[in-house]
């Protein structure tokens, strides 16, 4: 039992213990489920981390969240997601628990305008097994990285410093607050710090300033300044930022201008001021002044000093100019002692006065020193001496009635002789000196009284004497004078009254010739040995014979008297003596020459001289000396002939071949010259002087050694002068002249300069140099007065006088002479106004002064007094005649002047009077204006003004607005009303609110931080601006509002969706919200909808629109809107803050709702002849005020379709540039009118449309520009340079349009085949818009041609200096032609010959014709016949059926199916040629590449073709198959084609056509062109290669003038054949056949007559297929008659020009001929 029990118990103890450990184990299990989800590290429940910004994509945030739990299958326990990822910025990792940077095409910026500093999330945690949520939060903060340079707000800065500044002053704070620097980056990466930079445009700026605190940027004063050295300095200021490490700091630089202003450093100084040695210090300055004596001073005051006295600051600059001080003059002391009881001296005006008059006898001279210094007490006065002179009463100087005198004496007068005031010496020089004191002369008037002066003589006084007394005095010869001593004399003479003297007068005496000089010889007698063996001729002696005399005195002639024997002879000009001729000398014989010497003055006058030469003939073998040519040389020698020149070749001869030595005997003691002692060369060896030697005698020697081997020559050498020495004034010519005012011509004074020089170089000329328009100087130095002079504009003139030679290249010398102009009464008194406008208040006391009146009278003696001239005015006002003051003489009221109709002003007249002068008063204008007393306060509307503002209001807020009126009368200042705040009763509530001074609107001064409930008091004052201000005042009450009363919005800016600008009214645009607590919310716009254009609900705060937008004026809005507490709007008050005010930003999206606008009604272009396809004729614009797509272009053109479907113009579709689309050959002076469209939004929007005009041209309508500058200058301003041409043209055709063909480099030479770069040749040609055309060539020549110099001058700022027009010319194929013409033409008269001789020789030829003339009708007449026979037959002998339908031209050429579809037709053309168009001369188109049909009517004659046997076309042809041209008119064609019947008609005549049978299938081939219109044009043949120049002269000639002059274009009808029955109808006559015969080039040999030859019009217009064909036989050479049939049908020209012409291959003149465009109508001219 025991033992089972003890089983059972430990069985029970078993199951229990194993019951414990199953519920242990499933509490553990469900405790695990529950911690999933749970982070797995210690700490706050938030991750935070950092981050840099701008991190790159991807960059791990958290590297493991430690979330627990398995996130990924399989096992999965927990699921990860991420929320309030706000811009998706994290990225997570749900199986690695990682979070990443998402910044795909962003960056993350911590800095403004992204301010991303912090970046929250959320991580949801979903426990899978027992299904909780936790969710964990990350928060990212993002780091400030040094990013952003700091930036200076301004881009320079700038402080005015004053001179006198302290040193250690601060002078700029103006980088305070946000003013400076800014750094967007944070924390130190963000703040800034300022330092001065050396600057090395301006070094000793960062030594003048220093940062006082780097952090705010102040500036202080580190140097004095001086304004006088220095203005300005440019300070160089950096910003860097504050970043920890110093190599990443960022720096931003400015420059600070920093202006110095003048201080009062400097004392005054007088002026005139001359600088010493270029320093600011001046010279010491004397001031002159002279009275005459016992003068009584109201005479004399104020005394004219000279210069005027006059002292200013140094300090020039001060600002502003009323801080400038005053100058103050006194006089400081003088000599004599007693200056104070004669003189004084004005304090401010600095006029001196005389007290007294002044005994010279006592006082000859005062001496002072006076002061100058400034009126604020500044220690530095200036000084300066003051000399005054008294004048004898005496007071007026002498003065001699000439300036200069001129005076002649001849040599052989003796002592006491007059001298003459002329050349003849008839009349005596009388000199005469004045004195005013004596005798007071009008000009022109003569003098009676002497004035017993005493003139005296400053040279020459032992050679001329004056007459001592008298009225007239006479110079009278003292001395003897000889004219060869000296031939001038000049000195001066002065004038004395024993006080004053005169100005000096200058005397020139000129000594005349008189022959007192007998020719002179050397020698008493000359000796000389001659040989026997001496020629005829040969010089024997020269001599030589002086004579100092001039002129013919001095002029000698040579004879010999006697002892000749008929052997010897004498030049009786130059005394030489020869062997006579046919004389054989004898030896041992001897001669003794008497020769004479005598002068040319007149017989009785004559002088002369003999001598006696001695002649010994030797036998030639003796022993004799060297023989020179010439016994005497004369030369010129320049004295500027340089050291070393050779001067004469001094060679003698010596018979034995002896060494010659020469040598200079005498006259050169100074050895200015070498002679060579071997070859006799004389050399200049020192330097010449004219002016000191001017002439030199040589006695020269040759000597051969031998006894008696000696010769002499003399050597007369002349210096001639150059010009060396300037003209010099002399030292005693004054520099000081007066001059009266007010007088023209009037003598100043005179001046005298020399030249020591000779001839022209030594003439000396005047002239004035600085003032020529005022002044004027004669010949000899005497100066006027050109004009009439005015002392007040000018009263001194330094007049510089500059003598110069008369030689090409002038010396020059001037004199500086200072003229003083002397006053008379000449003006009248001039008030300081013209009007005078002053304030008087009403009721104002009598005898109140209101105005001073002040009058100044610019000459210097004048005594102004004032008067009222307005005699209503003087009952009123009082005028002081002394002082000028005006008072009134009654009281004056403002209500009783208004009640009498006075008005509130009165206006009259005054006058300044001289009372000593006899000019007339000054006059001015006084206006005077009672003004209203201040009688009534402003008052304010409310006594209690209250406001609320928020705790946090910032600066600027307005709370309330107060207002106050005032009852003066309106616009008066007592009316006009201003506000301020009352410091003194509100002192805080001042300091924190403001009041605008003219609004009234009570504002925030400050950012608020007030306790809420807060009530301020602010007293308001409203003062006005009358006369006394009144005043008067208010209180408001400012409560700060509880914050929960201020509404919040949800977001401080809104962005809503664009807006259409065709929006309707009230289309919603957003909501606005803010929130309160128990609040109803009012919402309301406060600002940016000023123009009304949006609304707002007040309650639920819906934006919509109110007015229709545009996008095109505002593009977008930023409101501002406020939301207030209803309460606080209820009670008429608002509450301004940061949190119940946002912005809402609104932007316009465009619509389509403006069509696009051309900028031109009318496009105006061209094209030339030769425009090639696809090429650019202009281009259109158009433009829209719309914006993106809706301004963007397409355009097309309506053009009216053409025949062939072909358009001739296309136009790029988003360019707008139009392009050819064809050819435009022959169709010169043709116009092409279509519209243009341009579509916006690419061609799916609005429309509109412009006219285009497109005129074709060729180089005759052109002409070419040629100017100075390279091509690519002249593309770079073609439209400015074409548009300045335009405007020229359109000056004579309004609206023309000038267009540009092309721009190259100049050609030229003979056949422009030489191009020149450097220029440019721009060719153009203008449009007239009335008649679409071209303007003619000659035309736009003389418009651009008589305008150049006008164009020139507007090129000139286009194409740069020196670029200009050269020539307007024609292009260069006209030029070309032309002188092609001109060269041919000189053939012209060989020809003549040529053809002359033909006609001659033709003689014979023509009686062969007469004689065969009749077998050739014969011949004809039996032609005709055949062709009528065979044309009346059907084809293949049959006749056609009465009803068979004729075949028409398609069927004709094997193509019937054209036929089909075409009814009865009526086509009209017109032709469009202008009869004053020119025309080429040659075809300047190659068609071997096939025929380009052209799309107008052309004058090319089109022919059927002629066939062969086989069916082949084998005529090639220009023959002529329609009759002659209509002149000089336009022919308007109509066409009617029957398609049924196959007729056409003009109108007149209609005929059934017969069919034209020809081979079937038979092919168009060579030249002739089919057309898809149907129409057969045939292809002219290749031109000639030279076809101007190939042609006969004839033919060139006929085509030049169709050039020159204006073609007429002739409409050339087609030739008809009428056929009825079997016969040709003509009218005047029958048509015959003559035999023709045709080439291999089917060039026709001989014509068919014309069928009607004699009619002048023809009158039937057959179709072709009514034309019979006759057919030529090439096989034949009978008459014309064959199987097939061809139409041998022309006019007698054509036939004449067909048989004489047919073997040259250039066009005929016809052929030359266009027919031009035809309205763009396509006409096959087959059918014609």
């Amino acid at each position: 039992m025991r033992r089972g029990w003890w089983l059972v118990r430990w069985l029970g103890t078993g199951m229990a213990i194993l019951s414990l450990l199953t519920h242990s184990w499933g509490q553990d299990t469900e405790d695990w489920q529950y911690e999933e989800c749970k982070l797995s590290r210690p700490g706050p429940p938030a991750t935070i981390v950092t981050i840099d910004e701008e991190s790159p994509n991807g960059t791990v945030l958290v590297g493991n969240m430690q979330i627990n739990g398995r996130p990924q299958d399989p096992g999965r326990t927990i699921s990860l997601l991420l929320l309030d990822n706000y811009d998706y910025w994290v990225i997570l990792d749900p199986t690695r628990q990682r979070l990443y940077l998402n910044s795909t095409g962003r960056v993350l910026d911590r800095d403004p305008p992204n301010s991303i500093t912090t970046i929250v999330v959320q991580i949801q945690c979903t426990n899978e097994l027992v299904g909780t949520i936790i969710l964990h939060e990350v928060r990212i903060v993002v780091r400030d990285k040094n990013d952003n340079t700091p930036r200076f707000q301004q881009p320079r800065y700038y402080v005015a410093v004053n001179e006198l500044t302290p040193v250690g002053t601060t002078i700029f704070t103006g980088f305070a607050g946000n003013n400076g620097a800014t750094d967007i980056d944070d924390g130190p990466n963000g703040h800034i710090e300022y330092s001065i930079l050396y600057n090395p445009n301006d070094p000793a700026s960062n030594g003048t300033v220093s940062v006082a605190n780097t952090l705010s940027g102040h500036i202080t004063l580190a140097e004095r300044l001086n304004y006088e050295e220095r203005t300005r300095y440019l300070v160089l200021v950096q910003a860097n930022d504050r970043a920890p490490y110093p190599p990443n700091r960022r720096t931003a630089t400015t420059t600070l201008t920093v202006d110095v202003l003048d201080g009062d450093d400097l004392g005054p100084m007088f002026l005139p001021c001359v600088l010493v040695n270029n320093t600011r210090d001046c010279n010491p300055i004397t001031y002159h002044v002279a009275i005459p004596e016992f003068t009584e001073p109201s005479k004399l005051n104020p005394l004219n000093v000279t210069p005027s006295i006059r002292a200013v600051d140094m300090d020039r600059n001060i600002q502003p100019p009323s801080d400038r001080p005053g100058i103050h003059y006194f006089i400081l002391v003088g000599h004599p002692n007693t200056y104070p009881e004669y003189f004084s001296l004005n304090r401010t005006t600095a006029e001196l006065h005389v007290l007294q008059p002044i005994s010279r006898d006592v006082y000859q001279r005062f001496t002072l020193i006076i002061k100058a210094e400034q009126d604020n007490g500044h220690p530095l006065p200036a000084y300066a001496d003051l000399i005054i002179e008294i004048l004898d009463e005496n007071n007026q100087a002498p003065y001699f009635q000439f300036a200069t005198y001129q005076g002649y004496v001849s040599e052989s007068s003796p002592v006491g002789t007059t001298i003459s005031a002329s050349a003849n010496l008839t009349a005596p020089l009388g000199v005469i000196a004045l004195d005013n004191d004596i005798e007071e002369l009008d000009p022109g008037e003569t003098p009676t009284k002497d004035p017993m002066v005493k003139i005296t003589l400053n040279d020459y006084t032992t050679i001329f004497g004056l007459t001592p007394t008298g009225l007239i005095r006479y110079l009278r010869l003292l001395k003897p004078v000889d004219r060869e001593k000296q031939m001038t004399y000049t000195f001066t003479m002065v004038s004395s009254d024993g006080v004053q003297q005169s100005i000096p007068v200058t005397v020139n005496i000129l000594v005349l010739d008189a022959n007192d000089n007998t020719p002179t010889f050397p020698e008493v007698s000359y000796s000389v040995e001659v040989f026997t063996d001496m020629q005829q001729g040969e010089t024997v002696l020269q001599l030589t014979a002086a004579d100092a005399d001039e002129g013919l005195n001095g002029l000698v002639t040579y004879e010999i008297l006697a002892g000749a024997q008929g052997d010897f002879i004498i030049n009786n000009r130059t005394g030489r003596i020869t062997v006579a001729p046919g004389v054989t000398l004898t030896v041992g014989r001897s001669y003794a020459l008497t020769v004479k010497a005598s002068d040319n003055a007149p017989e009785t006058q004559r002088r002369s001289s003999i001598t006696t030469v001695y002649i010994e003939v030797l036998p030639p073998n003796n022993q004799s000396p060297p023989r020179f040519p010439l016994f005497t040389y004369s030369l010129e020698v320049s004295e500027a002939m340089r050291i070393g020149a050779i001067l004469l070749n001094l060679q003698a001869t010596d018979r034995e071949n002896d060494p010659i030595t020469y040598r200079i005997v005498s006259g050169d003691s100074q050895k200015v010259f070498n002679l060579s002692e071997t070859i006799g060369l004389l050399l200049l060896d020192q330097p010449l002087d004219r002016e000191t030697t001017d002439k030199y005698r040589l006695i020269v020697t040759a000597s051969d050694g031998n006894p008696g081997g000696t010769s002499t020559t003399t050597v007369n050498i002349v210096v001639t002068d150059v010009n060396d020495n300037d003209p010099k004034f002399n030292i005693t010519t004054p520099t000081n002249f007066t001059v009266q005012e007010e007088q023209a011509d009037l003598f100043i004074g005179e001046v005298t300069a020399t030249d020591p020089d000779a001839g022209p170089n030594g003439q000396v000329r005047y002239r004035i140099v600085n003032h020529p328009d005022l002044f004027t100087i004669s010949e000899n130095g005497s100066i006027y007065t050109r004009v009439p002079l005015d002392r007040e504009l000018r009263s001194q003139y330094s007049l510089v006088v500059e003598a110069s030679d008369g030689a090409v290249d002038p010396r020059r010398t001037s004199l500086t002479l200072s003229i003083q102009v002397t006053d008379i009464d000449d003006n009248s008194p001039m008030f300081s106004q013209q009007t005078y406008v002053v304030n008087v208040p009403e009721n104002s006391p009598v005898g109140t002064v209101v105005l001073k009146l002040s009058a100044v009278d610019s000459d210097l003696i004048s005594n102004v007094t004032y008067r009222i001239k307005t005699e209503s005015a003087q009952q009123l006002f009082s005028l002081n005649p002394i002082t000028g003051e005006l008072a009134v003489l009654q009281t004056l009221d403002f209500e009783n002047l208004a009640a009498m109709g006075m008005g509130a002003f009165y206006t009259f007249q005054v006058e300044a009077v001289d009372q000593g002068g006899v000019m007339p008063p000054g006059q001015a204008t006084v206006t005077v204006r009672i003004t209203d007393m201040n009688d009534f306060s402003p008052i304010f509307v409310q006594d209690l003004y209250k406001g609320l503002v928020a705790p946090n209001a910032e600066k600027g807020t307005v709370i309330t607005t107060v207002l106050a009126e005032d009852q003066d009368p309106p616009g008066t200042p007592a009316s006009f009303v201003r506000y301020r705040v009352d410091l003194d009763r509100s002192p805080y509530s001042g300091s924190i609110f403001d009041v605008e001074e003219v609004s009234g609107r009570v504002i925030t001064k400050v950012n608020l931080n007030e306790e809420p409930s807060v009530t301020f008091k602010l007293f308001v004052i409203a003062f006005d601006d009358g006369e006394p201000v009144k005043t008067n005042s208010t209180l408001v009450e400012i409560t700060v509002l509880q914050p929960s009363r201020i509404p919040i919005f949800t977001q401080e800016e809104y962005k809503f969706s664009p807006v259409s600008e065709l929006a309707p009214f009230g289309k919603r645009v957003g909501t606005i919200l803010a929130a309160a607590v128990n609040q109803t919310i009012f919402y309301s716009i406060v600002a940016g909808n000023e123009l009304g254009h949006f609304q707002v609900n007040n309650r639920t705060g819906v934006i919509s629109t109110a007015k229709p937008l545009d996008y095109e004026n505002v593009t977008s809005y930023v409101l501002r809107v406020q939301a207030d507490s209803m309460v606080v709007v209820m009670s008429n008050l608002r509450a301004p803050s940061k949190t119940n005010t946002a912005k809402v930003f609104i932007e316009v999206l465009d619509e389509n709702d403006h069509p696009p606008v051309f900028t031109r009604k009318l496009y105006i272009g061209g094209v030339t002849e030769d425009t090639k396809i696809f090429s650019s004729v202009l281009k259109i614009v158009a433009t829209d005020k719309d914006t993106g797509n809706y301004s963007a272009m397409a355009y097309r053109l309506i053009i009216p379709p053409t025949p062939e479907g072909q358009d001739s113009f296309v136009i790029e579709t988003y360019t707008g540039i139009i392009k050819s689309a064809m050819m435009f050959r022959n169709m010169r002076r043709s116009y092409f009118k279509f519209e243009v469209i341009a579509t916006d939004d690419y061609g799916i929007g609005l429309s509109s449309s412009a006219e285009v005009v497109v005129s074709v041209v060729n180089a005759l309508d052109m002409q070419v520009v040629v100017s100075t500058v390279p091509p690519t200058l002249v593309e770079e301003k073609k439209e400015e340079l074409i548009r300045i041409l335009e405007r020229h043209v359109q000056d004579q055709i309004p609206g023309a349009k000038v267009i540009v063909e092309a721009i190259g480099p100049r050609r030229h030479g003979d056949g422009f085949e030489l191009e020149d770069y450097s220029k440019t040749d721009l060719m153009v040609y203008a449009i007239d818009p009335l008649t679409n055309r071209a303007i003619s060539r000659q035309e736009l020549f003389k418009f651009l041609d008589g305008n150049v110099l006008d164009i020139n001058k507007e090129f000139q700022p286009h194409l740069g200096e020196g670029g200009r027009i050269l020539e307007i010319r024609s292009p260069d194929i006209v030029a070309s032609v032309k002188k092609a013409a001109q060269a041919v033409g000189y053939t012209e008269g060989a020809l003549l010959a040529l053809a002359i001789i033909i006609i001659l020789c033709c003689i014979p030829a023509i009686l062969i014709v007469m004689v065969t003339y009749k077998q050739f009708k014969e011949r004809q007449a039996e032609c005709a016949k055949t062709a009528r026979i065979q044309m009346a037959l059907p084809p293949g002998g049959k006749a056609p059926p009465a009803a068979a339908p004729s075949a028409n031209l398609y069927e004709e050429l094997g193509d019937n199916s054209m036929r089909r579809g075409y009814g009865r037709q009526e086509l009209s053309m017109e032709s469009g040629i202008d009869p004053g168009q020119d025309y080429y001369t040659q075809d300047y188109y190659n068609y071997d590449q096939g025929y380009d049909l052209p799309q107008f009517g052309s004058r090319r004659r089109l022919i059927p073709p002629m066939y062969d046997e086989y069916g082949e076309v084998i005529m090639e042809d220009d023959g002529y198959y329609y009759s002659g041209p209509e002149t000089a008119r336009k022919k308007r064609i109509k066409l009617v084609v029957d398609r049924e019947n196959e007729t056409s008609s003009t109108g007149e005549e209609s005929t059934t056509d017969t069919q034209w049978n020809r081979p079937p299938n038979s092919n168009i081939n060579g030249n002739v062109y089919l057309a898809q219109n149907g129409s057969i044009v045939r292809t002219r043949r290749l031109p000639h290669p030279n076809n101007l120049k190939g042609g006969s002269p004839c033919r060139l000639g006929k085509q030049f003038k169709k050039l020159d002059k204006l073609g007429v274009t002739h409409e050339e009808p087609p030739p008809v054949i009428s056929i009825e029955g079997s016969g040709i109808n003509t009218e005047n006559g029958t048509g015959s056949c003559s035999p023709s015969d045709v080439d291999v080039n089917l060039n026709t040999r001989s014509s068919c007559g014309s069928l009607g030859s004699t009619n002048n019009e023809l009158k039937t217009f057959g179709s072709k297929t009514s034309i019979a064909k006759a057919l030529i036989d090439r096989n034949n050479i009978g008459p014309c008659v064959s199987d097939e049939q061809e139409t041998c049908v022309d006019n007698h020209k054509s036939s004449r020009e067909t048989l004489e012409c047919h073997s040259d291959h250039t066009l005929s003149d016809e052929d030359e001929l266009w027919m031009g465009p035809w309205n763009s109508l396509h006409i096959p001219m087959t059918k014609l």
